[in-house]
């Protein structure tokens, strides 16, 4: 096995043995990619004192051998489930107790296991074991990252300046995937948001047939993913003479996020960056209109560990990678949303998102 998998075992060992666990089995698909490099789905890890051994059926036999040379693995076949054979690997390795994900099994799979492993061996339920250690990228992530944050700004700038009229909402997330895949994305990191007008003021909305034409502004939130790992941007465009209202949250906005992004240093707490940029909002009188966190961890999953909001517990440290996101959402008149993804240094902040966020530079000219 590559050295680094290896590595984030003994960590993640360090982890077990903390909770006085004799091995873990981990369910997360999510979480045995980034432990063991394997791409596909419907596979359990279990890690022991000194082994691991990847769970899976014979649809991945070869794609393992390929992806992951040198892991112990058991192979089911039609005639058995993974729940069995995790827990035959179980009470063969003599385990004495084994954690599993809380947070990614359901009740029954988490009985039926229990059930399947005996008295012997009690099942114990654990949270974010491996997700905490997803907090810190190493650097071959953090380059991935970059890779995918490039190819996300550069659809976005191709998609942008294409924009006609007539475009709907669903036409420009439509176009988004369509140039990122052709810059090189796996995929879309998630479903693009694009509100034009009042329809800004959705947080998560999801595009529909409102057109271009039918405003003088739109917000776009939309990600890459790009060797498995995301990116997260949002910007608003500007296609004619918008309210001087609208124009003014854009600004406070704008300003809320550079105190944010001004904070951001190890050491400094989820919540101390949350109020950094809650603060200038609050202070305009458009506190209520901010309702979600600041921002968020992402790499494998465009939402991780850590979350940064007003009761999140935490601190930054060196190679976080977060969103930074404040937003204004008024009902009658639209939103407005600026996201930039960045990195924790040693000494403070990388922005890694480079495209222009200022209110001159979201004016764009429509065909």
């Amino acid at each position: 096995m590559d050295r680094l998998y290896t590595q984030r075992w003994e960590q993640l060992r360090r982890k077990r043995n903390e909770l006085d666990l004799d091995s873990l089995l981990i369910t997360n698909p999510i979480n045995v990619s980034y432990l063991t490099g394997f791409s596909g789905d419907s596979s359990y890890l279990w890690l022991g004192r000194k082994d691991a051994i990847l769970i899976s059926d014979t649809r991945y036999e070869i794609q393992i051998a390929e992806e992951c040379p040198g892991l112990k693995v058991e192979i089911r076949d039609s005639r058995s489930t993974t729940n069995q054979i995790a827990a035959q690997v179980i009470r063969s390795t003599g385990s004495k107790s084994v954690g599993i994900e809380g947070d990614t099994l359901t009740k029954s799979t988490f009985d039926e296991l229990c059930d399947l492993a005996g008295q012997q061996c009690p099942v114990i339920s654990t949270r974010g074991l491996v997700e905490s250690l997803r907090m810190i990228k190493h650097p071959t992530e953090i380059q991935a990252i970059r890779r995918s944050i490039a190819i996300n700004q550069r659809g976005f700038e191709i998609v942008r300046n294409q924009l006609q009229p007539d475009q709907t909402e669903r036409s420009i997330a439509f176009q988004l995937d369509h140039q990122m895949r052709q810059l090189g994305a796996d995929q879309c990191a998630f479903k693009p948001i694009v509100g034009v007008g009042e329809r800004s003021a959705l947080p998560h909305g999801v595009p529909g047939q409102r057109q271009v034409r039918e405003s003088s502004f739109l917000l776009v939130d939309w990600g890459a993913q790009v060797d498995g790992y995301c990116s997260d941007l949002t910007r608003m465009i500007l296609v004619g003479k918008p309210p001087a209202k609208l124009l003014k949250i854009f600004q406070i906005v704008l300003n809320a996020q550079h105190a944010a992004i001004a904070a951001i240093r190890p050491g400094a707490t989820f919540q101390e960056i949350d109020r950094a940029a809650r603060s200038v909002i609050e202070r305009a009188g458009f506190g209520k209109y901010f309702g979600h966190g600041l921002g968020h961890g992402f790499g494998l999953q465009i939402h991780e560990l850590p979350f940064l909001n007003p009761i999140r517990q935490g601190t930054l440290e060196p190679n976080m990678v977060i969103t930074v996101e404040p937003g204004i959402y008024l009902p009658e008149l639209g939103g407005v949303r600026i996201e930039d993804d960045c990195l924790v240094t040693s000494e403070g902040v990388e922005i890694l998102s480079s495209l222009p966020k200022d209110i001159d530079s979201a004016y764009q000219q429509i065909l």
